[in-house]
């Protein structure tokens, strides 16, 4: 049904061709995953369907994000969508969550009202869904209210603006996108800064956990087909621990490793152009957070250290999340 449906859409000129082709290649790689795993794709096919209508929706009338998005439970409700949709994708009897001690910490320090800013890696387009899932499984509610720093990518690319339009969002251009195209580097910038100004205020109120990459993008394979941690960007974890400082609500620090790569790749290489290829898979999810982290003890020391301090404030929250990672790929 979804197919043929997908075929009028670009018969009609409703997606363009290229659009139909990755829609057509994720349907499949998605029937075929699930059906692998003893699942009806008849039960997926109403998913599929919506999807599609809201991909030609964003095709005609592309949605507007704010610098900070709200999940959108209603009329239509795209956090209960993006759910579903990641749902059978996850081998739930092989997914682990590493440090729960430190999971039970966080939860108890948003209860209290307190912050807490997840440095994470970012491996797939799901990661928002698959690690709210995995919480949820081990009985952790706070993956629902979580807050995602997101690139200007899942908020323009048609395919995933629906997924995006489900997640509590602070929308962001990332480092590796701010200079395409030069002219409006500029106008970036300063919705950056907006964005900012806003998770200050977010953070003053209290009570949020926000998860953010700071690689600026997705975990890519090396020369040696290995999946590896991209470096982290020191001005992205200081601009995350001055908002902290600025707000004056306690805030914590997290680092949080991800293993989810296999669920949907990233193509090999950055792509500039939207409408990179989709094609699902249905594989364990491997998360671990690491202890938090004492950013006093990692402050600058004196105006002419600074720039020093912050690559080695960086470098030791990516060592953390790497070394986390590598004991998550050994599971």
């Amino acid at each position: 049904m979804f197919l043929k449906l997908l075929k009028e859409s670009k018969d009609r000129q409703l997606i363009p061709e290229k659009l139909y082709i990755t829609c057509e290649q994720l349907y499949t790689s998605y029937r075929e995953t699930i059906e692998r795993a003893g699942m009806s794709m008849a039960d997926y096919e109403s998913t599929f369907q919506f999807l599609l209508q809201r991909i030609e929706e964003q095709i005609a009338h592309p949605y507007p994000f704010e610098p900070y998005h709200k999940k959108i439970t209603t009329p239509l409700n795209y956090f209960k969508f993006a759910l579903d949709f990641a749902r059978p994708l996850i081998d739930l009897k092989h997914s682990v969550l590493l440090h729960e001690e430190n999971v039970k910490k966080i939860s108890h320090q948003l209860e209290a009202g307190e912050n807490v800013i997840l440095f994470a890696n970012h491996q797939t387009e799901l990661d928002p869904q698959l690690i709210n899932i995995l919480l949820q499984e081990n009985g952790f509610a706070f993956g629902t209210e979580m807050i995602f720093v997101a690139g200007d990518r899942v908020l323009t690319d048609p395919l995933a603006t629906p997924f995006s339009m489900g997640c509590n969002l602070l929308c962001i251009y990332s480092k590796r996108h701010i200079d395409n195209p030069p002219e409006r580097r500029a106008e970036k910038q300063l919705h950056n800064q907006r964005t900012m100004q806003l998770l200050r205020q977010l953070l003053t109120a209290g009570g949020k956990c926000v998860y953010v990459a700071p690689a600026g993008g997705r975990d890519r394979p090396n020369e040696k087909g290995e999946v590896i941690v991209s470096d982290f960007d020191p001005q992205s974890i200081e601009m995350f621990r001055l908002m902290a400082l600025k707000s004056k609500t306690t805030t914590h620090f997290y680092p949080l490793a991800l293993v989810t790569y296999e669920i949907l790749p990233p193509p090999h290489t950055i792509q500039k152009e939207l409408g990179e290829k989709r094609e699902a898979k249905r594989s364990k999810v491997l998360l671990s957070f690491g202890n938090e982290v004492a950013m006093a003890d990692l402050a600058v020391s004196n105006e002419q250290e600074r720039h020093k301090t912050r690559r080695q404030r960086a470098d030791a929250i990516l060592n953390s999340v790497k070394e986390q990672y590598k004991i998550l790929k050994k599971i």
